[in-house]
């Protein structure tokens, strides 16, 4: 059985930062190979050192070609990374998979980034959080809307995640600031650089008071593929995905897919039958989105879906309280009785307590919000403390 990639109790050391860099950069290794190798071998040093034998048994002979090629680019650009750390540590950080600040939510889709970089306020990472999303080319009330909404769910305690993208993205993470909450941009560049470049000083604010997040090396310029990837985070990463404004075969409804795949909610508001930029909206209202007129039933439907305790303290300023239900949330629940205390692949977690994989996710979201379960690399699972 493998062991943790990392573990909570000790920071990384710089070698085990240059392992996970040179792993998820090497050119022709894709993320699957990747949780494949960490899942066999338990680490990325141990996937490093191992014989391309190994390699080429575990995740086939294009990974073993990829990982045999000379790293010298490789080792460049960890080294440039590990200083890019060093100049800010109190707000640069690396997030592998296994990280107690990776994005829990994260960890339940079906291709979840195995290195994240983040710029900024961790803590972002651990308040519920839901996607606005929508046109680069967006209407003057579509930007109002786009900012009302981002608002009312940031004074709400609801982090707001978007792309920082031209249009409803930018006029999204204004507003979540506005609030005096927290916003995640998840982009599709380098965080060494911002893209679109009139986003500067918003990515800077963001910095100071929310965070940016990219599965990017350093340096990756805005190339066209790297957006459906980022959107994929985007979706992933949050409860919901409210599209705001969207052309028909735009990125936005390709987070709101996303965000259907994942189980996750999906939120769309109408416009005028004779605008392009509500076209898209309408289509998902038609293939089963809900249709939002007000923050309020956003932040409501949050309530009834998650129980109440992702937004409870709000009003308070605390921190949120663990969800409970009188049957589940004691030191007897049945499903950790069956997870035990090793890792353990969610199949076999099925196996052991007979429970329909739907009810049986549902339930490990609620333990994983509430730290009592985390996830491994090669999508193990395991208790977190006594619990």
């Amino acid at each position: 059985m493998p062991s943790p990639a990392h573990s909570p109790s000790a920071p990384a050391t710089p070698d085990e930062h240059r392992d996970w860099l040179l792993l998820t950069h090497t050119p022709g290794l894709g993320r699957e190979a990747q949780r494949r190798l960490l899942a066999a071998l338990g680490s990325p040093t141990a996937v490093l050192r191992a014989a391309p034998r190994t390699w080429a048994e575990v995740a086939g002979p294009a990974a073993a070609q990829a990982l045999s090629a000379p790293p010298d680019e490789r080792l460049a650009l960890a080294e440039r990374t590990l200083r890019w750390l060093d100049e800010a540590p109190q707000l640069r950080h690396l997030l592998p998979l296994g990280h107690p600040d990776y994005p829990r939510l994260l960890l339940n889709t079906a291709d979840p980034p195995v290195l994240l970089h983040a710029q900024g306020q961790l803590r972002c990472l651990q308040a519920p959080g839901v996607a606005i999303v929508g046109s680069r080319h967006a209407s003057p009330q579509g930007l109002d809307l786009a900012r009302d909404f981002a608002r009312a769910l940031s004074e709400a305690g609801v982090t707001v995640v978007s792309g920082l993208a031209l249009g409803i993205d930018g006029a999204a993470h204004q507003g979540a600031l506005d609030g005096g909450g927290d916003t995640v941009a998840v982009v599709g560049t380098g965080l060494d650089r911002v893209y679109p470049a009139r986003h500067r000083s918003l990515a800077h604010q963001i910095q100071d008071h929310g965070l940016l997040l990219s599965e990017f090396p350093l340096g990756a310029p805005p190339r066209p593929e790297h957006f459906p990837s980022r959107n994929r985070i985007i979706a992933g990463m949050s409860l919901g995905t409210l599209v705001v404004e969207a052309a028909p075969k735009s990125g936005s409804l390709i987070t709101a897919r996303l965000a259907g795949e994942c189980g996750r909610e999906v939120w769309a508001i109408p416009g005028s039958v004779l605008s392009p930029q509500s076209r898209g909206c309408h289509q998902l209202i038609r293939e089963g989105a809900a249709l939002v007129e007000e923050p309020q039933e956003v932040i409501d439907a949050l309530r009834t879906l998650h129980g109440g305790a992702a937004l409870a303290s709000a009003a308070t300023g605390g921190a949120p309280p663990p969800a409970s239900t009188p049957d589940t949330d004691t030191p007897e629940d049945p499903l950790l009785q069956a997870m035990g205390h090793g890792p353990v692949t969610l199949d076999a977690l099925a196996a052991r307590s007979g429970w329909p994989v739907d009810q049986l996710l549902a339930r490990l979201l609620t333990l994983e919000l509430e730290g009592r379960v985390a996830r491994m690399p090669g999508g193990l699972l395991q208790r977190r403390g006594r619990s």
